[in-house]
């Protein structure tokens, strides 16, 4: 018996704690991001690190303190972050596919030597690029910052929500440098078309 309610009323090992959350989230905070490999890696721990917050948000002790009536703002403001948050997901997921199809689009262009369409997809490339990042910063806005008054928590949501965001933003900025190139001289044609359709898009 003893056991059995020393289970629900303590989360189980990697979760032990808001404490070692805290210590998750800023371990991956100050974690750099700079491959695709460490972008794939902080997601998984952020995976990880939401999972213990779902368990430490289970609790029954926790239930109480978040159904108390000076915290239903900070729950309320939080949970619509969170909408804010999925719908960013789900835009830049968009964005990968269309920007992954259009990458497509080009290689086979460039198999048939069609050197107009070619440009024509660099820049669509770009547009898709500019749109992507324009999303990221449009929807970024909409978050609103936690409630200094609200419970440790909320807080552990708000630090995890707001490194999401980081790191989305990480792997749009890599992803959009990650164009696959095969060996072949024909990809010297993407690189000046690069180069110009990007002073052009500038402009």
């Amino acid at each position: 018996m003893a056991s059995h309610l020393r289970s629900v009323s303590v989360p189980s090992s990697p979760c032990s704690g808001e404490s070692n959350v805290e210590e998750q989230l800023q371990s991956l905070n100050a974690a750099t991001s700079s491959t695709i490999h460490t972008v794939c890696d902080g997601l998984r721990r952020l995976g990880d690190i939401y999972d213990c917050i779902d368990e430490l948000t289970s609790l029954p002790r926790s239930q109480v303190l978040l159904c108390k009536p000076q915290q239903r703002i900070a729950v309320e403001q939080e949970l619509e972050n969170s909408i804010v948050l999925l719908n960013l997901c789900d835009a830049m997921q968009v964005s990968f596919a269309e920007l992954k199809a259009n990458v497509q689009d080009i290689q086979l262009v460039i198999k048939r030597g069609d050197d107009a369409a070619l440009h024509a997809k660099i820049t669509s490339w770009f547009r898709l690029a500019n749109k992507m990042q324009n999303q990221l910063k449009k929807i970024s806005k909409k978050f609103s910052s936690a409630d200094q008054e609200s419970c440790r928590l909320i807080k552990l949501l708000a630090e995890a929500r707001e490194i999401s965001v980081k790191m989305i933003k990480s792997s749009s900025d890599l992803l959009l440098k990650q164009i696959p190139m095969p060996n072949s001289s024909k990809w010297s044609l993407v690189s000046k078309a690069l180069q110009k359709t990007r002073f052009t898009c500038k402009e």
